[in-house]
């Protein structure tokens, strides 16, 4: 992807991310009166600083953009004036100070409501739930056939792809047995059981659905050349990266697992490629080179490989999806919180192994998300941020020392105990928190690499 676009977009999204956090600290600060002494977007030198207000407090935006702060006056980071000691953070009431933590995330959650409330009023782009079963999967089991609707799952009604593919997750979550209403080809209503008791949906980095055996259906399909490598047999003979693969030896290609086995059961034979690019269609010959994966020879041409839906076929499956103000404001907190609810299962499900940690993702993914959902277009961009707002507020409110939820907990503690935790706990609990914060950041950048070069 484009830098000029990744990079410009990560920047924005961080941006308004910390900045909707770090205001949320500050505006309740201010609102209880506590004295702010800096809002800083970033950390390190400063590149742009303004001081205003009675309290004189320094705004900045500085070098490092991934976070942000809220400096109050506290005693016990310097001496505080004897007339402003009733200002500093220290001095506050237990529930202040909660409420000035809390007020952080909560901004976040504030935000993806406000985002979500908008698409919905002004249109989000969707899909019709159709779906098909691959072969030998629950889905196929269940009886799902080609072209069936998802109407509701376990009585809970759906409209759109999207709205199936979360609920299915949900659902799942809670049981793995799903009773899901669909309408079929031929206009019927049928109840379909989904057992995936013996399936792992999450075990693996990827399409959670994948395990199930059930995806989106459409009519007809094509196959797109994704990227080249460097010196392969597609780019030698002259295959470019976006090319639509019409036929192979005469065969027309829907499915990109059929145009993969095809073309690894002829190693070393040369295939014609029937290719459409924006200048019409032709011919090209390409003979795959011969690979040992796992002791057997077979072809390969060096070439990503994906499937699409034509452009007429989609404008009869898609359609907008849109509600009026108090309808979309009410589905905007469903979202919220259904995304909360599933995160917050997600999270404890990666504690007890079923979840993979592979699916830990740290700025270099967001940065490449953010730069695909700018191009998508500007509904899929807030979608994500959405998302990635939701995320921020639950990290943020995990009871790990050093981020929001682990002074909330101090705070909790000192209501049951009638005194704050001591310096020393509080000191320990730093440095356990810090390294906690370390880990799952040393592994959403592993993960992150690990999928470049995947």
């Amino acid at each position: 992807m484009n830098l000029l676009i990744m990079l410009p977009a990560f920047l924005v999204t961080i941006g308004i991310l910390v900045t909707v956090h770090e205001f949320g600290h500050y505006w309740v600060a201010r609102k209880l009166g506590v004295k702010v002494l800096r809002f800083s977007i970033g950390f390190g030198k400063p590149l742009w600083k303004r001081v205003s207000g009675e309290d004189q407090t320094e705004y900045v935006v500085a070098a490092l953009p991934l976070g942000g702060y809220v400096k109050m006056l506290d005693e016990r980071e310097g001496e505080v004036a004897e007339e402003e000691l009733h200002r500093a953070f220290n001095r506050q009431s237990v529930w202040t100070r909660i409420a000035v933590v809390a007020a952080g995330p909560i901004a976040n959650f504030i935000l993806a409501i406000f985002i979500y409330a908008l698409m919905f009023g002004t249109g989000v782009p969707a899909m019709q739930p159709f779906v098909h079963a691959n072969d030998n999967t629950p889905a196929q089991v269940a009886g799902f056939e080609a072209g069936d609707k998802i109407l509701s799952i376990n009585e809970l009604p759906v409209a759109t792809w999207e709205e199936a593919r979360m609920l299915l997750l949900e659902e799942y979550l809670n049981s793995p047995q799903l009773t899901i209403l669909v309408e079929t080809p031929q206009g019927q209503q049928a109840e379909r059981i989904l057992n995936l008791s013996n399936a792992q949906l999450l075990k693996e980095e990827g399409d959670f659905l994948k395990e199930s055996g059930l995806q989106f259906w459409s009519p007809e399909y094509g196959v797109r050349l994704g990227g080249l490598s460097p010196g392969g047999a597609a780019e030698a003979a002259g295959l470019k990266p976006g090319d639509t693969i019409l036929a192979i030896d005469g065969q027309k290609m829907e499915r990109a697992d059929a145009f993969v086995g095809y073309v690894q059961a002829r190693a070393g034979q040369p295939i014609d490629f029937k290719v459409q690019r924006d200048d019409g269609t032709t011919n090209v010959l390409v003979t795959p080179a011969p690979v040992l994966v796992d002791g057997k020879e077979v072809g390969r041409i060096g070439s990503g490989v994906g499937e699409f839906v034509p452009a007429h076929v989609l404008d009869k499956l898609k359609f907008t999806q849109s509600f009026g103000p108090v309808d979309s404001l009410t589905r905007g907190v469903e979202r919220t919180w259904q995304m909360s609810v599933v995160t917050l299962k997600l999270m404890g499900r990666m504690l007890t192994g079923e979840v993979s940690l592979k699916n830990i993702s740290g700025p270099i993914t967001i940065a490449r998300f953010s730069g695909e959902t700018v191009m998508a277009g500007l509904p899929y961009y807030l979608g994500f941020l959405a998302i990635i707002s939701i995320s921020l507020g639950i990290l943020n409110l995990l009871p790990i020392p050093m981020l929001d939820g682990g002074h909330l907990l101090y705070y909790i503690i000192e209501i049951i105990k009638g005194s704050p935790v001591s310096e020393r706990v509080e000191e320990y609990g730093f440095r356990f928190g810090m390294a906690l914060v370390a880990c799952i950041m040393v592994l959403a950048l592993y993960n992150d690499f690990m999928r470049l070069l995947n």
